[in-house]
């Protein structure tokens, strides 16, 4: 019996070979996607999951309060983790992450290493990442020791074995020992690393009093607790601690410290200490996977209830001859699994010829094959099956209740039941499409947006290069001072875009009371010709001055954020009043215009910029718009020539502000191209309902015809009723689509205002393909012979 309803499916699907392949296609075009999508999303949640002691290891992070301000940071002391680790034995073992880097010498040829991570001893005990060679115990427990990666190993000693080696780093004149080669880290990780460098080179060599420091916040921290402990008491034990051995110097400071433990599989998703939490996207993302295959199921059932009509006598003539209900559901539902089934193999065909593409979507090779990890194609063949039996289920029903007395007089029309749910179908899928359009339109503005707006500063063909800020800078600085491309040359520590090195600093400033406030604000050390170069505004001061020796000691100029924390209202009331930053004493000078120094994401902060005339690591140079392949050759060329044992390396500072909004850019065109695969299958289904209505109404159209209908008339009769289900989608979209990104916006401190031209656009979009999806079945009706449709009456 099976065999023959086998037999009877395949008959009928090569017999109506359009109808197969649009179906199979628009199933197998739905699972794709939502594979693709379901292997993200899996992708994205296997963070840190590959580490054997997941469950016990905690990053600890730090709330600074001060009497103004309240900082989330996740950095904690140089020193905390020792102190806890030793007090507290719920805690197995700790390691710190200082991130760094340096210029590596070897063989006469210079690089630069910017992912090193000064680590603990610890860090192998702790962490599973894998040591191919040297001892995880005693590899990173000396000074100036090094772990290197696979890939480092072989560009510096290509096949040799690298343990024991030596390589010249930051300098050139220090020597390190090569103490390990690692396993190259994986993907998944936020811990990225391409050397570890034993963190004892910098405590007990080049910065000992770090031992003694307290409130210096420069590394990650994590530890890793014993079993059964309860992170929420221990955060509590610390919080007691913490207030008895350090209350003093925080009451003195002004600087009370709060830790928590953070779990670390929840550090990508779910923490937005320094970086944007990745949940939001995978909820998004899980949605538009359910979405989409949920849009591909109903276009199933509209397909095959488009051939209701077709195969009504055939059921009829069946049930004559003594078939059962049962026995034709069966047959149906077989039809509907075998449909699926292909599906299924083409999507996983599909599936591997789009899974490049999607990495480089993704931004991240979220897989290299599909059968990486089983679970996905499983998990594929279940929802295929579920599909094959909820989508045929309908239909099989349907079909099968057709009575053959009326069936084989032609009186096979549907109840309006069937008719509702059909369109109530559509409306689903059109509403789901046009939330789609309308987030992605919604997505590329909020992008836009924040690249248009005015940052505050001129950033426009401005570059920078990093130095050790010793004598040769000034050097190189001589040398392109008469460059005629180069119009301005500045130094500082840091530039707006996340270029240098940046910090915080706690600071004391008079508010408006005439009280010492106390502030943690972020630090920029600039050259008298910093302001100019990057068109700061000046709303009140003076800029520094490089005749006023004074300057460099006791002087300061803030932005209208720091004013605002003070209590003033009027920038001119804060010159003069005093200061304490770090061991400088003095006077604010002048008040800058609030500038963004990062991306529109994130709010502007406080900022103080104190004068440095020498020392500072970055050289800045304005350069002229022509020829800037020749500028950057002399420019290197005198860099060479101070510093021939580095390596050369540039950025523009537009290119680090656009770097900030590469994760958003990827995650709009991500939902551009599910968006518009959604549609696709969304016309499959509104094409299929046309195809069911024309079937319904073609003695109408013969007749109409007939009586002299044009072809156009006829177009539109047949796609007014299809034009309303598509409106009806547009009213319920718009407050749906709304609403979420609405809340999607709230995570960028800067966002655009929604106008009501979106959601004209996206319903205008929605109701042209519609037209388009209709009209090519209703012209195909209209301009058919009427002969031919009247005589099967």
């Amino acid at each position: 019996m099976f065999k023959n309803y086998l037999k009877i499916a395949f008959r009928n699907l090569w017999k109506h070979k359009g109808y197969s392949a649009i179906n199979i296609g628009g199933l197998a075009v739905g699972m794709t996607a939502g594979f693709l999508l379901l292997m993200y999303i899996g992708y994205e949640m296997s963070y840190e999951s590959f580490h054997a002691n997941k469950e016990r290891l905690y990053r600890v992070v730090t709330d600074i309060h001060t009497p103004s301000d309240n900082y989330k940071t996740p950095v904690v002391d140089w020193n905390i983790l020792s102190e806890l680790t030793s007090e507290f034995p719920e805690i197995e073992n700790y390691t710190r992450l200082h991130d760094t880097e340096f210029d590596v010498s070897i063989d006469g040829n210079n690089y630069h290493e910017n992912k090193v991570l000064g680590v603990d001893e610890s860090f192998f005990q702790i962490f599973d990442y894998e040591l191919l060679q040297g001892n995880p115990t005693e590899a990173l427990k000396k000074p100036f020791s090094l772990v290197l990666s696979e890939t480092v190993a072989k560009k510096y000693f290509g096949n040799e074995n690298a343990l024991g080696k030596t390589l010249k780093i930051m300098d050139g004149s220090t020597v390190a020992n090569v103490t390990g080669v690692m396993r190259d880290n994986p993907k998944n990780t936020q811990i990225n690393s391409d050397i570890l460098i034993s963190i004892s080179t910098y405590t007990e060599v080049l910065d000992p009093d770090l031992k003694e420091s307290w409130g210096n916040f420069d590394n990650r921290g994590f530890v890793l607790l014993n079993e059964n402990v309860n992170p929420k008491m221990l955060e509590t034990k610390i919080a007691s601690y913490n207030e008895r051995v350090h209350g003093k110097v925080m009451k003195e400071t002004e600087l009370n410290l709060t830790y928590f433990l953070e779990p670390i599989e929840d550090l990508y998703l779910y923490s937005e200490r320094g970086s944007s939490a990745q949940i939001g996207n995978v909820y998004i993302f899980l949605i538009v996977a359910f979405f989409i295959l949920l849009i591909a199921a109903i276009n199933f059932i509209n397909l095959t209830t488009a051939r209701s009509v077709e195969r009504a006598k055939e059921v009829g003539i069946r049930k004559v001859l003594g078939a059962q209900k049962k026995q034709l559901s069966i047959q149906f539902l077989s039809e509907s699994t075998i449909i699926c089934l292909f599906s299924f193999l083409i999507a996983i065909a599909l599936t591997w010829l789009a899974l490049p593409y999607f990495n480089t979507l993704a931004g991240k090779v979220i897989a290299i094959s599909i059968w990486d990890n089983p679970i996905y194609p499983i998990s594929l063949f279940g929802i295929a099956l579920v599909i094959a039996f909820l989508a045929g289920s309908y239909p099989a029903m349907v079909l099968s209740s057709f009575k053959p007395i009326q069936v084989l007089k032609g009186n096979f029309s549907n109840s309006s039941s069937g008719t509702k749910l059909r369109k109530g179908l559509v409306i689903i899928q059109f509403t789901i499409s046009i939330v789609m359009i309308v987030s992605t339109i919604i997505v590329y503005n909020q992008i836009n947006y924040m690249r248009s707006q005015d940052l505050g500063f001129d950033m426009n063909q401005v570059l920078i290069i990093e130095t050790d800020g010793s004598k040769q800078q000034k050097i190189i600085i001589d040398d392109l001072t008469n460059i005629p491309n180069i119009i301005s040359i500045s130094t500082a520590s840091t530039v707006p875009g996340g270029g240098g090195n940046n910090s915080s600093a706690l600071s004391k400033i008079v508010n408006k009371q005439g009280n010492e406030q106390t502030l943690n604000i972020e630090r920029y050390r600039i050259d008298d010709d910093y302001i100019n170069q990057f068109d700061l505004k000046l709303l009140a001061g003076r800029n520094f001055s490089r005749d006023l020796a004074s300057d460099s000691l006791e002087s300061m100029i803030i932005n209208e954020k720091v004013l605002g924390l003070l209590g003033y209202s009027n920038p001119e009331e804060v010159i003069g009043k005093g200061f304490e930053q770090w061991g400088r004493n003095g006077h604010i000078i002048g008040v800058v215009k609030d500038f963004h120094m990062s991306s529109l994401k994130e709010e502007i902060l406080p900022l103080s910029m104190v004068y440095n005339s020498f020392g500072n690591s970055l050289i800045n140079l304005k350069i002229a718009g022509n020829d800037v392949n020749s500028t950057l050759a002399i420019i290197e060329k005198s860099f060479k020539k101070s510093y021939p044992n580095k390596t050369f390396e540039y950025h523009f500072v537009n290119d680090l502000f656009n770097e900030q909004y590469k994760s958003e850019k990827r995650f709009g065109t991500l939902f551009l191209n599910f968006a518009l695969l959604a549609i696709f299958i969304s016309c499959l289904g509104l094409l299929g309902l046309a195809s069911y209505s024309t079937l319904q109404r073609r003695r109408e159209i013969g007749i109409r015809k007939v009586l002299g209908a044009s072809s156009m008339g006829i177009v539109n009769l047949l796609s007014k009723d299809f034009l309303k289900l598509v409106l009806i989608s547009i009213f319920i979209a718009t407050p749906i689509s709304w609403f979420i990104m609405n809340k999607w916006l709230q995570d960028f401190a800067y966002r655009m205002n929604m106008s009501w031209w979106i959601f004209a656009v996206s319903g205008g979009l929605a109701l042209s393909i519609a037209f388009l999806t209709v009209s090519f079945q209703a012209i195909k009706a209209a301009t058919s012979n009427p002969v031919k449709s009247l005589k099967t009456e």
